[in-house]
């Protein structure tokens, strides 16, 4: 029996374990990636191991998150993270220089090697044939000092294309009907692997466009082959000695196979507040627009921009649309220059911005009040654009276009005759703003500002937790629920207890202080509780809180793991129906903890006092993960054990 692709790369960095469904591997990482919202934290952490210097191939701190300079606080951190890089072997991607995975595919991103990153859309990488994982910052942390990453073995799904993308139907509608069909849960433990002979149809960049938007199926990771066109791009790059052809074998087995015509699909929409939530373009057709945001790592690229400008050119943005564009790297943005692209996207009165993530991490550009807002972005979760009541909705950039010209949601087939755009056969290289590591970083001084908190510690698990509930939550639940992350929470992210007041605020806004009241508690939750970002605040900042125990009916990947990292039992209801017998501010008591960690155990039994109910949770660990939390967290743990986790 062959080896999926996902498998192959898996077979030839696995460090731990056996690569059987369901049990934990390690895997060796050959490259790590940051970016400021999450990288403070990583590199303090990194400090704190004792670390000389990282032992990966490539680590690459990216500045493009924070970039709105309203205060000190930014600017502190990105002084911070540039000498800390410095020091420790990082390369650094100064501010303006690009959205972190749009300028890894473009400038660092190798076939076959394998990447995480602390941020969720990392898999953009698996565009060219990586196996890029999104990870807490504190797993980035200790991959950067040499040791390994640590994921349940994944099944692999495939998604089998046939045809060609008709025009006016892009990448973006291909992983809207995946998440149609998959859901934002359905790629939970699993990779997914495009084949078929429609692969060859697609660019990188809208491979990368797919990949990104795994994510969003709470997928391990997206991957595509790498071949001809993966070895064009590179070239296109410079880097054509990077490129290494990668196939499944021809036997290989998936567990779900999903046949995708290209040529039936159509213009899609996610609808608010969900990735999956999908219509069409043409049912939707009519829908007053207030604003357009075109850009992200999901869609920034020069084909996207080009396309862009091209079906601008000659025309003006409605009246009543605001039109914001955001180029994802400086590449990008000097070569519209060059060619005159930007010009006609200015000319038709769109709005640029810098190159960096902006909207859609919520730093700036927040819809009017009540305003419709289409982005072609990955995310459209309430209150995520800055603005509560705003419906975000995530379309192609084609469509984006044809509505913000029409004013209106527009089928972009009925725009007019197709536009064509001509790829250059060889990109404008300019590394000008990416600074290497110094030789030796003894002489190194890291600078930190008056924001750069120290992060909470966990304490060992303790044999019995006797708390209250402070806070019961339904299904699909994110991260920017439990920590929201606009322009008032991002300068903060290297202060825990500044953002310990925003925490769960959305949800309930008495949590915090009711954590502070009682010392703090235990937090319910439903199906697929800390889906979305990859942020280790959710996790820090309800450790510093004092919680003790997240009880869900099942977790998100990225955000199960931050919890152990943190040293919060994460506990699963063994029988869902007993989500019900808890009410909000119900004293909860769960003995023979150590025992349970220890010995292997997965049954945990609670005790409702208040409702005078018992009932079981289950430890879904592994060895190592248990303990983890028995030491209190990864970071003690490392401590303890000598070596990087």
């Amino acid at each position: 029996m062959g080896y999926t692709l996902a498998e192959k790369i898996i077979a030839a960095h696995l460090v731990e374990g056996e690569m059987k469904p369901g049990a934990e591997i390690g895997l060796r990482i050959d490259q790590t990636l940051t970016q400021d919202a999450t990288g403070t934290m990583a590199y303090l952490e990194l400090e704190a191991m004792g670390v000389d210097r990282v032992k990966t191939e490539r680590s690459v701190a990216y500045i493009d998150h924070n970039t709105l300079q309203s205060g000190f606080e930014n600017a502190d951190d990105h002084r911070y993270i540039r000498t800390v890089a410095k020091k420790y072997g990082v390369w650094f991607s100064r501010p303006g220089n690009g959205i972190c995975h749009q300028v890894h595919l473009e400038r660092f991103g190798v076939p076959g090697k394998t990447l995480i990153g602390s941020d969720s859309h990392t898999p953009t990488g698996g565009g060219i044939g990586m196996l890029a994982m999104g990870a807490g910052g504190l797993d980035v942390a200790v991959a950067m000092g040499g040791g390994a990453y640590h994921i349940t073995m994944p099944k692999t799904v495939k998604v089998n294309l046939t045809g060609a993308l008709p025009p006016y139907v892009s990448a973006k509608d291909v992983i809207l009907k995946v998440l149609s069909i998959l859901s934002v849960k359905g790629g939970v433990g699993r990779v997914i692997e495009y084949g078929g002979a429609g692969v060859a149809t697609l660019s990188v960049p809208q491979r990368a466009t797919i990949t990104n938007m795994g994510a969003e199926l709470g997928a391990t990771t997206s991957i595509f082959p790498s071949d001809e066109t993966t070895r064009a791009f590179l070239r296109a790059q410079g880097r054509e000695g990077d490129y290494v052809p990668l196939a499944p074998d021809a036997d290989a087995v998936y567990e779900r196979v999903i046949d995708i015509d290209l040529g039936a699909l159509e213009p899609l929409v996610a609808k608010p507040h969900s990735p999956d939530n999908v219509d069409t373009a043409a049912n939707l057709a009519g829908l007053k627009v207030d604003q357009v945001c075109i850009g992200s790592c999901t869609n920034s690229s020069l084909a996207d921009m080009l396309t862009v400008a091209a079906m601008l050119k000659g025309r003006t943005v409605h009246p009543e649309v605001s039109l914001v564009i955001a180029p994802g790297s400086k590449q990008v943005l000097t070569m519209l220059a060059e060619n005159g692209a930007l010009a006609d996207i200015v000319a038709a009165g769109a709005r640029v911005l810098e190159c960096a993530c902006g909207p859609c991490i919520g730093m700036g550009q927040a819809p009017q009040s009540g305003g419709v807002s289409l982005r072609t972005f990955n995310r459209n979760f309430e209150g995520r654009s800055g603005t509560a009541d705003a419906s975000v909705y995530l379309v192609s950039p084609e469509t984006a276009v044809a509505s913000a010209v029409a004013g209106v949601l527009t089928d972009p087939r009925t725009f007019g005759a197709p536009v064509e755009i001509k790829m250059p056969e060889h990109f404008l290289v300019n590394d000008n703003l990416i600074d290497p590591p110094a030789e030796s970083g003894n002489d190194v001084e890291v600078l930190r500002g008056p924001n750069i908190k120290p992060f909470p510690e966990a304490k060992p698990l303790p044999e019995e937790i006797d708390a209250p509930v402070t806070i019961k939550v339904g299904d699909n639940i994110t991260t920017d629920h439990i920590m929201p992350a606009t322009t008032k929470q991002l300068p903060y992210r290297s202060n825990i207890p500044y953002l310990s007041n925003y925490c769960f605020t959305r949800c309930d806004e008495e949590f915090p202080e009711r954590m502070r009241h009682t010392g703090g508690g235990i937090l319910v939750g439903g199906v697929n509780y800390g889906q979305g970002s990859s942020r280790e605040h959710a996790a820090l900042v309800p450790l510093y809180l004092g919680a003790k125990a997240v009880l869900v009916k099942s977790f998100a990947r990225i955000h199960k793991a931050n919890l152990v990292n943190a040293g919060i039992l994460p506990l699963v209801f063994e029988d869902e129906a007993d989500y019900d017998r808890i009410t909000l501010g119900d004293r909860l008591v769960l003995r023979g903890l150590r025992e349970s960690a220890g010995t292997g155990g997965e049954r945990v039994e609670i005790e409702n006092v208040t409702a005078g109910v018992r009932f079981g949770a289950r430890l879904e660990l592994s060895q190592r993960e248990r303990a983890v939390l028995l030491a209190g967290g990864l970071l003690n743990y490392t401590r303890e054990s000598g070596k990087n986790a």
